[in-house]
């Protein structure tokens, strides 16, 4: 399957930027959906998979390209898994800063001392004509009380994955796509698209 230009079915400009990094070896030209003006896509699947259809399907459709959709999240032991899914609307309008100071609340409140988490993530590839392809990627590590680090989005200055002392947020972008959940699940949609 030849792809030239791709339609990355997010307006958040750090999905796209990590998007946009790993995929450059590969001369796809990658398009959010920010860049065409397309709109957002409600979220009202239960499942990683089934919001990244949704985003995919939608926007692959409106666009006429080939749209490829993530939707990941942090899913905390203690709290029966939450965020998972709704994670991005646990934090109040896309305010992560004070979405970390929450989840620290919640663990907090828990009196549990296990923090252990994981982030997930799965890629939907819609291209036109053709099913929907999809890809994951998971990685097991704990959240920490004090935020780290300046750099990632989202959950990252709390989250420190298994084998490692550092955040996501003290990585260096190269270092967190090696491990990441999403870099995991874009090697499998690389090892698919670009190498078969």
């Amino acid at each position: 399957m030849k792809i030239s230009e791709l339609v990355i079915a997010s307006h958040n400009q750090g999905k796209i930027d990590e998007f946009s990094r790993m995929l450059a070896p590969f001369g796809v030209k990658v398009v959010s959906a920010r860049d065409l003006n397309l709109p957002d896509v409600e979220e009202t699947g239960t499942t990683f998979a089934e919001n990244a259809s949704l985003k995919a399907e939608q926007l692959s459709d409106a666009c006429g390209k080939p749209c490829l959709a993530d939707d990941s999240g942090l899913c905390v032991d203690a709290l029966d898994g939450r965020p998972g899914v709704y994670s991005a609307r646990y934090a109040p309008n896309r305010n992560f800063d004070a979405a970390i100071e929450k989840l620290v609340k919640e663990l907090e409140d828990t009196k549990n001392k296990d923090w252990s988490a994981h982030f997930a993530c799965v890629l939907a590839l819609k291209v036109p004509g053709q099913k929907c392809q999809f890809f994951e990627g998971k990685v097991e590590g704990k959240i920490i009380p004090n935020r780290r680090g300046d750099k990632g989005f989202g959950f990252d200055p709390i989250f420190v994955p298994n084998g490692f002392d550092k955040t996501f947020a003290e990585m260096m972008p190269d270092e967190k796509a090696k491990i990441s959940h999403r870099g995991k699940a874009v090697a499998k949609f690389v090892k698919e698209v670009f190498e078969n």
